[in-house]
């Protein structure tokens, strides 16, 4: 490649592993939920439902019992390698973004060492010594800004082809005696970015991130059940719901406007977002805030791609899951087309928000 500066990550290909265990809401009417370490008296039909009503989550997905974390994203990645038509050799890096590493079935440990990545390049077979692998753990936008540091490689020229892989399994780390248990899923989705040559900024155009822990890292821990009965010794991930939202819905847009204005385009200029799958009636408050930034009062159709209700909150794996999907025709009434801008955001534990523009 002769010049760095004209050099840009374009996604080649994309994949993701969508767990065929389904688990619909009744599936947790034998559930018991406290709150503060008391029982919580409602009918659990109520609880459910209101749940679905807020989260607009009917259902979500669990991974089988012998598949880990490491596993699932293997198989996304190699569905995107395979979607790219490259030579899995000719990967330079492999950056796999988790937040539990690989949890057994009937555990609560988590296993991190060796990286998730160097887990993946061994199960896909990968021999080449100069594939590097690391993992990032970022909460949610972990993806996101796993993609952002692909940009980086390959914007120094020192890589070429980087495959960021996005991967949960938060049914095994969850507390089952959590109403917000219900919110989390598992899933995987994987993209290869690759250098392109281009007078034209294409791809990764711009990009932004921001930490808010002094005040807010509280806001997603990890702590005890909330049965105080259950004296387990595990840990499991908890999360401040109401507190979370604020955050989200006033800070979120704040740094999708970033960087919007630093690629030196409007909202106008946006035909898809591919927003975290975090919360359904979140994400629209939080779409409607940004545009209020913009002056204008109503969000267009067709705008914000959906998968929440069927999939659940799979984390750092949702954004990935979402673009395979779209890419590949399978979510109603959206595609990407090639010239258009979109934007890729999310928040969680940290707390962070990160968003970068992409044109196809």
């Amino acid at each position: 490649m002769s010049n760095n500066k004209h050099l840009h990550s374009v996604i080649a290909g994309t994949g993701s592993y969508i767990p065929e265990k389904v688990i619909s809401g009744e599936s947790f009417l034998t559930s018991t939920f406290y709150e503060n370490g008391v029982l919580i008296e409602k009918d659990i039909t109520e609880i459910i439902s209101k749940f679905s009503d807020i989260t607009e989550i009917i259902e979500r997905r669990y991974v089988d019992d012998h598949l880990l974390n490491s596993n699932i994203g293997a198989i996304a990645a190699q569905r995107a390698i395979d979607d790219a038509g490259i030579d899995k050799e000719t990967l330079d890096h492999i950056i796999f973004c988790h937040n539990f590493g690989d949890i057994h079935h009937g555990s609560n440990r988590m296993d991190i060492l060796p990286s998730l990545a160097a887990k993946v390049k061994q199960q896909l077979e990968i021999n080449n010594p100069d594939c590097v692998c690391y993992d990032i753990i970022f909460g949610c936008p972990g993806w996101v800004q796993g993609s952002i540091q692909a940009d980086y490689l390959i914007k120094s020229g020192d890589a070429k082809r980087v495959l960021v892989i996005g991967a949960e399994t938060l049914s095994r780390i969850i507390d089952p005696h959590d109403r917000d248990s219900m919110i989390f899923s598992d899933g995987a989705g994987a993209v290869v970015f690759e250098a392109a040559e281009s007078d034209e900024p294409t791809g990764i155009i711009a990009h932004k991130t921001q930490t808010f822990a002094g005040n807010f890292a509280s806001l997603l821990v990890m702590g005890n059940s909330f049965n105080p009965e259950l004296k387990d010794g595990n840990t499991y991930l908890k999360m401040n719901g109401r507190k979370l939202y604020e955050f989200a819905v006033i800070n979120v847009p704040q740094v999708v406007k970033m960087a919007i204005d630093k690629a030196g385009l409007s909202i106008e200029d946006i035909r898809t977002v591919f927003i975290h799958q975090a919360n359904g009636k979140m994400d629209n408050a939080i779409m409607k805030r940004l545009f209020k930034l913009y002056d204008l009062d109503a969000v267009p159709e067709n705008l914000v791609p959906m998968t929440i209700s069927w999939l659940g909150n799979s984390s750092v794996a949702t954004i990935p899951t979402l673009l395979d999907l779209v890419r590949k025709g399978q979510v109603e009434g959206y595609k990407v087309n090639k010239g258009e801008y979109a934007v890729f955001t999310s928040v969680g534990a940290g707390m962070h928000i990160n968003a970068f523009i992409y044109k196809f």
